[in-house]
């Protein structure tokens, strides 16, 4: 198994070759997708978190 560092490299950049990478406006876009639904995420745990911790507190008659 095991093989010189040479032909590790060389194999590396063979394989790396063959690889579809995405274009520009693919990984905006995604990115994009990608904060957008982490945002949209954070916004409801944060509702969720907020509606929890009033009934917890009209429920235990804390707070004013």
């Amino acid at each position: 198994m095991a093989v010189s560092p040479a032909k590790f490299v060389r194999e590396v950049r063979s394989e790396v070759t063959k690889v579809t990478w995405p274009t520009r406006r693919t990984t905006l876009i995604t990115t994009g997708l990608v904060v957008a639904m982490a945002a949209l995420t954070a916004i409801f745990f944060f509702v969720v978190d907020q509606v929890i911790g009033l009934g917890v507190r009209s429920l235990f008659g804390l707070g004013s």
